[in-house]
């Protein structure tokens, strides 16, 4: 409506209609002209409805080329409602609750409501069940906007941030709980998978698995409304895989919707039956009497079912690394390599992986403004080269700051999540050293959010594979050129060490090793990633790395860690191919290849020994390291590959020499 010259407003309300609304136009011709027809709405109602356009995907008709029809809203409805309901159902009971879309809140009174009845897998053992009487909601790949209007109504500890962003609680739990990790083993899976010392497959049978299933659906059946995400993981499109993700939090369904690919809306039409379904019913706890349960958390996979189950925990971050977890089976079953690692690709299209545990360096050396970043965590190397998994990071927020890691400080918008921050009760600006909480604070957010992202995810054959350690023991070279079973080596050895604080004050360095940098996450023996790992670098022509970006001149406490500006020269050096050209010198024990000369380097500290005053203490620490890379790897020397074993042993002789 418009205000005329006295500030009084010239819109009038017809009394007679009661509630129809009329813009009327200043006769004089001094305001501008704003007439409009009359709004089409008899209600209040029925205004608000008009402020909310409707948008539904088109669907291509079959045999003709670029043509679409609009499908009925309850013909669209029910078709997606059908799949989504042969989803909840249960197996057990011969009857489950109405499965509807829509937000109950939204519902007018009286109005028809479409279901869908269920698809049943088994024949029923019970009758019909109380369930059967209700409808439950189906909130449907919803938008951000929506999703957050979801959270602030309806989920406790969820605020909107000074930049836009959903500040959420993950509740009790505000990490992964890798112990309650649950894997099915069956005929397919005994053969299959990794078992037994150092694995972190912990076995359950499959009527377990079907009474955690049964309790989780039973749960959100019995919820008003859940939450359905059909999204794809990895940006590949001959090797997508589709997922469905039903859970009872908007916050996990945004969350998802970040994390996952995004499908256009076409895609989303055409979706059918996912290839994977989680069931995440993280606020119900499992039943402890259950067999295998050893707490009220527990996050199950079927892998032959292609189902997951969580219980008893709201972390979402078990959502993201258990379909991580699937596609360390599902795709080297295909050939395809999967990788815990960061990807960034050159303007002349040399691309390179990036290894490393916590606190390596990893997301900070693979994000370069003078390079396309790929992906921050999760990737694929098929025979058309590297893809990422995701559509979205999980960036850590703990002491985050705009001059360390701008792209991600500039990432925290509208859209992205923010787990388990505090920030000013007035002003809501997070405090980022703030571990009140937790100190494993979160963001997810789109991957697009990165202004120098490459989209779609997709980049040709490495060049370089870099392996990151921070070794706080001070003996590792700055960087050292690796051979193929080298590279094999430390790749399965997962190596970095981190610094930890005793009793009496003192600290010392404490090595960590994971499996082919992930090791919580591999299904199969980490050989057989090796093993693919250096058929793919052999075909490609890809040199491995292994650069520390941790102590020089003395362990941890002694010396002073390796400036981050050298370590980015380093790896300059090796995008930019100049570090294969240097002169090389080999050294004992560890047998690593180090260059003589960096552009940009010191070269005092590209030998560890150099920058060690006490030569004694420097060979009694590298010997110390070398014992303990020996005895973890003791765990896979057992483990046959290759022809006569000959691979195996190649890995071995390339550990360190006594």
């Amino acid at each position: 409506m418009a205000a005329n010259s006295n500030g009084a407003m010239s819109g009038a309300v017809s009394r007679n209609s009661g509630l129809k609304i009329q813009t009327q136009k200043k006769q004089n011709g001094i305001c501008h002209d704003d007439s409009a027809p009359p709004v089409k709405a008899q209600t209040i109602d029925e205004l608000h409805s008009l402020q909310r356009k409707k948008s539904a995907p088109t669907t291509p008709i079959n045999g003709a080329q670029g043509s679409f029809t609009a499908l009925s809203e309850e013909e669209r409805q029910k078709q997606q409602l059908q799949s989504i309901s042969a989803s909840l159902a249960s197996l057990t009971r011969e009857t489950g609750p109405k499965v509807v879309k829509g937000d109950p809140a939204n519902r007018i009174e009286g109005q028809k409501v479409a279901h869908v009845s269920h698809h049943h897998v088994e024949a029923p053992t019970i009758g019909v069940s109380d369930s059967s009487l209700k409808f439950t909601h189906v909130l449907y790949n919803l938008s951000p906007a929506e999703l957050y209007e979801q959270a602030i109504k309806y989920e406790k500890g969820s605020f909107i941030t000074s930049t836009g962003a959903l500040a959420t609680l993950s509740g009790a739990k505000t990490g992964r709980s890798p112990r309650d990790k649950r894997v099915v083993k069956d005929e397919t899976t005994e053969k299959d998978l990794w078992w037994g010392k150092g694995s972190p497959n912990i076995e359950m049978d499959e009527h377990t698995f079907m009474v955690n299933r049964e309790r989780a659906v039973d749960y959100l059946n019995s919820l008003e409304k859940v939450f359905v995400n059909d999204q794809f993981l990895n940006w590949d499109p001959q090797n997508k895989i589709k997922v469905r993700i039903v859970s009872a939090r908007a916050y996990h369904s945004l969350f998802m919707h970040n994390m996952c690919i995004r499908p256009t809306p076409e895609e989303l039409e055409n979706f059918g039956t996912p290839d994977f379904t989680i069931y995440n019913a993280g606020q119900f706890p499992c039943n402890r009497y259950t067999h295998h349960m050893t707490s009220s958390t527990s996050i199950d996979l079927n892998l032959a079912r292609r189902e997951m189950v969580i219980l008893g925990t709201q972390y979402a971050g078990e959502m993201k690394k258990g379909l991580f977890s699937v596609m360390h089976y599902l795709m080297p079953k295909r050939q395809i390599l999967s990788l815990h690692s960061g990807c960034n690709m050159g303007k002349d299209g040399d691309v390179a992986l990036f290894f490393g545990l916590s606190g390596t360096g990893k997301t900070t050396l693979s994000t370069d403004h003078n390079r396309f970043l790929i992906g921050d965590d999760e990737h694929c190397w098929s025979d058309d080269g590297v893809s990422n998994i995701e559509g979205g990071c999980y960036a850590k927020c703990i002491d985050l700051s705009k001059e360390k890691e701008p792209d991600i400080w500039n990432a925290i918008k509208f859209g992205t999540v923010l787990e388990n921050v505090v920030f000013d009760e007035h002003t809501r600006e997070v405090d980022y050293s703030e571990k009140s909480v937790t100190e494993n604070t979160r963001a997810a957010y789109p991957i697009e959010f990165i202004p120098n992202v490459k989209l779609p995810c997709v980049a040709p054959h490495p060049k370089n594979v870099i392996l990151l350690a921070c070794d706080a023991f001070g003996v590792l070279p700055p960087v050292s050129k690796l051979s193929l079973a080298q590279t094999m080596y430390h790749f399965i050895s997962g190596y970095t060490a981190l610094v930890a604080g005793t009793e009496d004050g003192i600290k010392e360095p404490q090595a960590t090793f994971s499996a082919c940098f992930g090791a919580a996450f591999i299904m199969m023996h980490p050989t057989k990633y090796a093993a693919m790992l250096a058929e793919k670098m052999q075909k490609h022509g890809a040199t491995g790395w292994l650069v520390n970006t941790g102590w020089s001149g003395g362990r941890y406490g002694c010396g002073s860690r390796i400036k981050l500006a050298y370590t980015r020269k380093i790896i300059d050096a090796i995008h930019s191919g100049s570090l294969l050209k240097a002169k090389y010198k080999k050294t004992v024990v560890f047998g690593l290849e180090i260059p003589t000369g960096i552009e940009g380097v010191p070269s005092e500290i590209l030998e560890p020994q150099n920058t060690w005053k006490d030569k004694k203490a420097y060979k009694d620490t590298l010997l110390k390291l070398a014992e303990l890379f020996k005895n973890n790897f003791e765990t896979f020397t057992n483990y046959k590959i290759g022809e006569d074993n000959k691979l195996t042993e190649e890995i071995l002789a390339a550990g360190p020499n006594f």
